[in-house]
């Protein structure tokens, strides 16, 4: 599957900064620039991650096992160029981050491709705004004699090596591509900064969630603009649009990493999302610069595919809200607070005797001055999707100071509002 821009549908690994020197092997021996970096472990490091050294000319795989270990290391051979991709044709294999798209289909050239290959999202946004062109920029076998500098631009390994890793190499694995490169299973600096954009992916998705002026405030206009497609005005006002047309809207973020590239970082991430009217659960990107003011801003992003699972995680989140609601609401309704008990109800809720929280509560406050209640308890609670927000279903039982008891199924159909959540509807049957 390939990936699209965000617009379009409308972490961390740790890298030092870029040094900018040469360093020793054919591209430095030209006098080629190119990125130097240094991989290192911290708390969002991808769990799988794959980098190239183009100047020793040699393929790592990483996998984090606290820390990061190289669980693969194997020769490959990259562009017959030195130096950084930056237009269609210049046998050069482009330097920064990139990610794996999917294999490639089809019967190749044995000779040039071996018995597999991965496509990877270049150019990816940092790279248009640099105005790089080209394109099938893949990590392949090659059949034929293997020598050093001898691809397009690809990253090419023995026809054995890439048939040992066919299906080890999933779709989104993180791809490092640099001048020379070495690692380290220390945190390093750089964790403060993987920290620190980990947590602006974070409070993004709560002022989104939030319906707030200051989500926009996350972009960098002009260059995600550009590497979108369209104008920054455009997105805000169809984002403007969504938040006053929804009553509300949940954003949930998840398995957050972050990666570093040249001069830029990247984060990736789950999220999912969900309003009266849509729910989608999708993987993104977004890659980072920082402004002329120093703050980090996104200059552009990606979808991608999910994992399984993402909405049990959401509505497991949202469960522990939903006891919350609960035990406040039995509360005040063991307490006979009437104002207290009420205020959970939105001001038209409807219980299948009263139509709106007035009645709900004259009906209440009649009742409590007769008789109170001594006994309350939800058992066997259950949460479920409901269009307007959840369904919440549990044994209730009830006893009173008169000495009426009673069991049944309660169900509450709840609607968030706010950082809470309002009762629209309750039935109940006896058990």
């Amino acid at each position: 599957m390939k990936v699209v821009r965000i617009a379009t549908l409308l972490a961390s690994l740790a890298l030092l900064p870029s040094l900018g020197l040469a360093a020793s092997g054919s591209s430095a021996a030209s006098g080629a620039p190119g990125w130097v970096t240094q991989i290192s472990s911290h708390t969002a490091v991808p769990e799988l991650m794959i980098a190239i050294d183009k100047d020793s000319q040699t393929f790592f795989m990483f996998t984090k096992k606290s820390p990061l270990e190289v669980s693969r290391k194997l020769p490959c051979t990259t562009g017959s160029a030195p130096g950084d991709k930056m237009r269609e044709g210049d046998m050069r294999t482009p330097e920064g981050v990139y990610f794996v798209e999917e294999k490639v289909p089809g019967k190749l050239d044995f000779g040039l491709y071996g018995d597999h290959a991965f496509s990877l999202n270049y150019p990816n946004p940092i790279d248009r705004l640099k105005g790089k062109t080209g394109h099938g920029i893949w990590i392949h076998g090659r059949g034929k004699q293997f020598v050093s500098n001898d691809t397009r631009g690809c990253v090419a390994l023995t026809a054995q090596d890439i048939s040992a890793l066919n299906g080890h190499i999933p779709f989104g694995t993180p791809v490092v591509i640099a001048k020379k490169l070495s690692w380290t299973k220390d945190a390093g600096s750089s964790e403060q900064t993987a920290h620190l954009l980990a947590e602006r992916v974070r409070h993004w998705a709560s002022d989104w969630q939030k319906k707030s002026d200051h989500f926009f405030d996350y972009f960098q206009p002009e260059k995600f603009a550009q590497t979108e497609g369209v104008s920054f005005s455009a997105f805000k006002n169809n984002k403007l649009g969504i938040f006053s047309r929804q009553p509300w809207i949940h954003v949930m973020v998840d398995n957050v990493r972050v990666i570093q590239g040249p001069d830029y970082w990247v984060t990736t991430f789950e999220q999912y999302y969900r309003t009266q009217d849509l729910i989608s659960a999708v993987g993104k990107r977004f890659y980072w610069q920082k402004d002329k003011d120093g703050a980090w801003r996104i200059v552009g992003g990606e979808y991608t595919e999910a994992s399984p699972g993402l909405e049990a995680r959401y509505l497991s989140t949202k469960r522990a809200d939903v006891e919350r609601l609960l035990k406040g609401w039995l509360e005040a309704w063991l307490a006979a607070d009437v104002d207290k008990y009420i205020a959970y109800y939105a001001e038209d809720a409807s219980n299948g005797k009263q139509s709106n929280a007035k009645a709900m509560r004259d009906y209440k406050a009649a009742l409590w001055t007769a008789k109170t209640p001594t006994r309350i308890a939800a058992d066997k609670v259950e949460v479920a999707m409901h269009q307007k927000g959840f369904k919440v279903s549990f044994v209730q039982t009830y006893e009173d100071s008169a000495g009426q008891s009673d069991k049944g199924l309660k169900t509450l159909v709840i609607a968030p509002k706010g950082d809470s959540y309002v009762i629209l509807s309750e039935t109940w049957s006896k058990m």
